[in-house]
């Protein structure tokens, strides 16, 4: 029985008669702009300028996929694909600063300034020629074909439907249509075979459920549960990419949450299960996924690093406490705490360097925000990361874990002009809780532990930006008087 089991979920094992696989059929519907509704205005110059200019051409080209399904719903689209009938290299020649990119898949990018436009040509519809590694997943397939086969490689319903700017008209091969107006997110094709063939296709069904508050069809997801440790065979590279597509959405709190329900977090942000569990860990990753979406609401950028060392930051400090408990002094305990996590994550989630070393220099400010004397805070606050790192304090004071005295003071210093800054500087702070225990023993050593501190902020105020580690500072010996010579 567990057998035919992984020989289902996997592919291989001893052959079983098996149902025949019944393609999905393309049936065209052709919607006029008074049928679809989609305001012009939302269309991207740019993107009209592509199509037509394959058009002109002698080609077909149609804007695609996400961006025709969020003009159908009335949303501006952050991103416009083309899909056209010319090869890459023929839509290359058409465009001065076109690159053509992939293995997989290869696909053109057209530059606009800093505006990038995806072109695809029409794929083939059979995938028995492409190359798949041992559990069927598609490593390359540069077959190229019709657009109703174009259309029926698509993932989703919602997202195999085709616009022409210059005739205003909508194709839907797959009743993508009517799946939009009934709010429901439906695979095209065998559900197992698709995931198969993709297995990130299991992540984008949650993203575009919480995303656009879509049902996922019952054939859709029943499968995801069982084909879930597949996505373990998928490159770390693209599953970074998709879980910062999910994380930056505008909807990242409510994406976590449909991973839960869908058994497909294990993996993905190891421990992120036991955070989300703990009142005081829960209350500050929901705080900071909903200070994500609030900023992508409003338009402005948010920065991969800062979200990760979020989600990452109860998994730092219990390290880090650890350490401390262990007799290491805290600042070289939050290094070597976020040496651990960052070494971990790094194995399973290809953290790029420059966003591991965006994440070090934020935990690497929080326990410089507890000295508040002499001219340590005019230091901190010429750090590059400074802003980062004021907001991740601020979100750790609103969670309960620290006082949320500091926090204002902080706040009021970086605002204040310089006579405002003195004035707080001379204001006598109160006690404020600590960020992690140390040991009773440790107290005997304080007067060693302030000159540790002290070194290792020095080295921290540098801000330099290539530096990945702070490695504990040296101790100091002393120097021995030679002895007087005399005659």
């Amino acid at each position: 029985m567990i057998k035919r089991l992984i020989s289902k979920i996997f592919g291989g094992g001893e052959p079983k008669p098996e149902k025949p696989v019944k393609p999905a059929v393309a049936k065209l519907k052709a919607l006029t702009a008074k049928e679809h509704g989609i305001d012009p205005e939302l269309v991207s110059s740019n993107a009209v300028r592509v199509t037509s200019t394959l058009q002109q051409a002698g080609f077909k080209a149609f804007i695609v996929g996400g961006a025709v399904r969020d003009l159908l719903l009335g949303v501006k689209p952050k991103d416009f694909d083309i899909a056209t009938d010319a090869t890459p290299e023929q839509v290359k020649r058409l465009f001065r600063r076109a690159f053509i990119i992939g293995k997989r898949f290869q696909i053109v990018h057209v530059m606009f300034g800093s505006d990038l436009l995806e072109v695809t040509t029409f794929r083939g519809a059979s995938t028995e020629g492409a190359i798949k590694d041992e559990f069927g997943r598609v490593l390359r397939d540069n077959t190229f074909g019709e657009q109703s086969e174009d259309a029926t490689r698509r993932d989703f319903t919602i997202n195999a439907m085709y616009y022409d700017p210059a005739t205003q008209t909508v194709l839907d091969y797959h009743g993508g249509i009517a799946d939009i107006r009934k709010k429901m997110l439906r695979i095209i094709g065998q559900p197992e075979a698709r995931y198969r063939e993709d297995p990130v296709r299991m992540l984008r069904v949650v993203r575009f459920a919480a995303k656009l508050q879509f049902d996922i069809a019952a054939t859709t997801r029943a499968p995801i549960p069982i084909m879930a440790p597949l996505i373990d065979n998928v490159p770390t590279a693209r599953v970074f990419d998709e879980m910062l597509k999910l994380l930056t959405s505008g909807h990242a709190l409510a994406c976590l949450k449909q991973l839960r329900q869908e058994g497909l977090h294990h993996g993905l942000l190891p421990l992120l299960d036991v955070v989300l569990e703990q009142p005081l860990g829960a209350k500050f990753v929901t705080l900071s996924l909903n200070n994500t979406d609030e900023r992508v609401r409003q338009g402005k950028t948010v920065s991969p690093g800062f979200l990760f060392a979020a989600l990452l930051w109860h998994q730092v400090l219990e390290k880090w406490q650890a350490y401390q408990a262990s007799g290491e002094y805290p600042i070289p305990a939050l290094h070597l705490a976020a040496d651990d996590v960052l070494q971990t994550q790094t194995e399973t989630l290809a953290l790029q360097r420059r966003i591991g070393s965006d994440m070090r220099d934020i935990w690497a400010m929080q326990p410089r925000f507890e000295r508040r004397i002499g001219k340590t805070p005019y230091k901190l606050i010429e750090h590059p990361r400074f802003r980062a790192g004021l907001d991740f304090f601020v979100l750790r004071a609103a969670s309960g874990e620290i006082d949320q005295e500091i926090a204002t003071w902080w706040t009021d210093f970086f605002a204040a002009d310089n006579a405002g800054r003195e004035a707080l500087l001379a204001e006598k702070p109160r006690a404020t809780k600590k960020t992690a225990p140390v040991k009773a023993a440790a107290k005997a050593r304080s007067k060693v532990q302030d000159q540790t501190d002290s070194d290792a902020e020095e080295i921290l105020a540098s801000g330099d930006d290539d530096q990945t580690t702070v490695s504990a500072p040296k101790k100091r010996r002393r120097r021995t008087k030679k002895p007087a010579v005399t005659d």
